[in-house]
């Protein structure tokens, strides 16, 4: 049995379509369906670590708007080329008072509860009050003491066209995989 040259070369070009197809529909999801993400810094800690690698969503907010204690990838607002993850706490319209190492929104007298707080807020914690404008939300870190986010940036809200997704779960390191909430 003898192998043609054209069978060669129409199972070599067979080979190139499928690859050449799998990197664009792999560029595509990447770019229009899917974020994978290292974190690089400590300001979401404890809740995402530094150097977990985290899934994301671009499609979450396609059909609905971001929602109060979401965990959101958007372009910084001062630095446009960078991208941030951050918890969402302030949705347009809301009134946000920072007191005491407490969030209250609205003129509430009971703060919200915030369980996935690393520690102990003493920094940046006191004298903070904010109205988020239409369109915008208002982005701090889990790791409040070690956090650059929405209460020292120079444009303190993201806009909502700045959001890329929402973050998922965390998928690497094996020891650390968990669904985002």
């Amino acid at each position: 049995m003898s192998i043609k040259k054209q069978d060669i070369i129409k199972e070599v070009l067979w080979w190139v379509k499928t690859i050449a197809f799998l990197f664009i529909f792999t560029l595509i999801l990447n770019k229009k369906v899917s974020i994978f993400a290292n974190i690089e810094s400590g300001s979401m800690e404890e809740t995402i670590m530094t150097y977990d690698q985290v899934y994301g969503n671009r499609l979450s907010y396609e059909f609905s708007d971001p929602e109060r204690g979401d965990i959101v990838f958007f372009y910084a607002p001062d630095e446009p080329q960078k991208i941030y993850i951050k918890r969402l706490i302030g949705i347009p319209g809301d009134h946000i008072v920072i007191k005491d190492s407490k969030i209250y929104f609205n003129d509430s007298i009971e703060p919200i509860t915030e369980s996935y707080l690393k520690e102990e807020w003493v920094i940046g914690n006191d004298g903070y009050e904010y109205t988020v404008p239409e369109n915008s939300y208002f982005m701090l870190g889990d790791n409040r003491n070690d956090s650059f986010d929405s209460r020292y940036w120079k444009n303190t809200f993201v806009s909502r066209e700045m959001i890329i997704g929402k973050a998922e779960f965390i998928y690497f390191p094996f020891w650390n995989i968990k669904i985002l909430k």
